[in-house]
């Protein structure tokens, strides 16, 4: 099936309305319809601003980046970015073409 790959950038400590903003990301997801979602930690990047973050110590985390990312239909990834353009939630987001399906196995 072809579709679209959905990725939005959000720093791990930050929050949208008292959750952290990658856990709303994908309760948004799950009730908008998405049928899935991952967040995925960094363990060392930079932004805009040049500045390399990388955890070092356990108790230092909270500033890296977490990745969420769907694989959807294009009017799933539609309905998602407008209803955080409607939310007003500044984020970084990426689209990409992609091709998904299931792989049936005997588990």
């Amino acid at each position: 099936m072809q579709g679209t790959y959905l990725r939005f950038f959000v720093h791990e400590n930050r929050r949208y309305k008292g959750v952290l903003l990658y856990e709303w990301l994908l309760e948004e997801a799950k009730r908008l319809g998405l049928r899935g979602g991952s967040a995925f930690r960094a363990i060392a990047g930079f932004g805009r601003h040049g500045v390399i973050h990388e955890q070092q110590f356990f108790e230092l985390a909270g500033d890296l980046t977490v990745k969420v990312e769907f694989v959807v239909t294009q009017e799933e990834a539609e309905r998602m970015l407008e209803d955080l353009r409607q939310a007003k939630i500044r984020l970084i987001y990426a689209v990409l073409p992609a091709e998904f399906g299931v792989i049936e196995g005997k588990d």
